[in-house]
């Protein structure tokens, strides 16, 4: 009698042991270890129900792979797609990051990008929110593993491998369609900020705008202007005369027809011959999706012999 009491009260222990080793086993494995673009780990509990996104990029491709409804927190420049504005701010206008909000907020991720700094990961991570750092692709051939790379670490690989072999398909369709048609390369200005008319400013070489002209068939006449982001004198405009002007700064306002009453410009070409389009800026600055939709329409404007058909 004795012996039956003992063996179930081990048998009891073991049972107990077995079931809090099963839940152990289950909770690392509801624990995905992925590394980011800082090459460092980060835990991240899955499945993810609610992100805080840090750049407009960001926000774009997790709501293009169907997690919308799961950020919590966006930053300040995050505005599209249109639900997006009723989501709250994160950040500031100078991206100061309200901590205090994303600690209330609580989320399962944070999804930093090349604006936030190490200080401010640091700082979400102290509160224990796990952030994931992506850094932006350089080309279009790297945007799709770029987006297939949010999707693995938010469980939705199955939609972002599919929205990039899209992508992939219209880059190369654009690509195709150059190849076959264009004989010549036209001169672009892209005009980042007018501000200061005789110094606006545009995008050099080792940027997305530089790589979206390039690859719409044009050639960038800032290129080989020292830095990213630079003031290009008028004087120097009128020298290289490009073919084309491009108004990224056409949400501020800027229109083809006021660019004809700036002091100078008359004298540019493109000016001459009605050759100036507005253009949304966001679709070649932010590394997400509509990055194609901005090739598609520059392409389109430098070369629309090439797409008549």
């Amino acid at each position: 009698m004795k012996k039956s009491i003992l063996f179930g009260i081990i048998l009891s222990v073991f049972i107990i042991i077995f079931q809090f080793a099963e839940v152990s086993a289950q909770t690392i494995a509801e624990n995905l270890i992925v590394v980011d673009d800082l090459g460092r780990e980060v835990v991240v509990k899955t499945p993810v129900q609610s992100i805080v996104s840090l750049a407009a990029s960001n926000t774009e491709i997790l709501c293009a792979i169907d997690l919308c409804d799961r950020i919590v927190g966006v930053d300040y420049s995050s505005d599209y797609p249109e639900d997006i504005k009723e989501v709250a701010k994160i950040t500031n206008f100078d991206m100061s990051i309200n901590m205090e909000k994303i600690l209330s907020l609580n989320p399962d991720l944070v999804l930093a990008a090349e604006l936030t700094s190490m200080d401010q990961i640091r700082a979400i991570e102290e509160l224990g929110i796990p952030v994931f750092y992506l850094q932006n692709p350089q080309t279009f051939d790297e945007l799709p593993s770029h987006i297939e790379k949010v999707g693995k670490i938010t469980g939705q690989s199955d939609k972002a491998q599919k929205l990039a072999k899209e992508l992939t398909k219209r880059t190369k369709a654009v690509e195709d369609r150059l190849a076959d048609c264009v004989d010549r390369k036209p001169t672009v200005f892209y005009e980042i900020d007018s501000t200061d008319q005789t110094k606006p400013w545009t995008a050099s070489s080792g940027t997305f705008i530089d790589n979206m002209i390039t690859s719409a068939g044009g050639v960038n006449v800032a290129a080989d202007l020292v830095g990213l982001y630079v003031q290009i004198s008028l004087e120097y405009l009128m020298v290289s005369d490009p073919d084309f002007v491009i108004l990224g700064d056409s949400k501020a306002g800027i229109t083809a027809d006021s660019v004809t009453q700036r002091p100078g410009w008359d004298g540019l070409k493109a000016v001459q011959q009605g050759v100036v389009f507005e253009f949304n800026d966001d679709l070649g600055s932010r590394p997400g999706p509509r990055l194609v939709d901005g090739l598609e329409q520059l392409a389109r404007i430098l070369h629309p012999e090439c797409f008549l058909k």
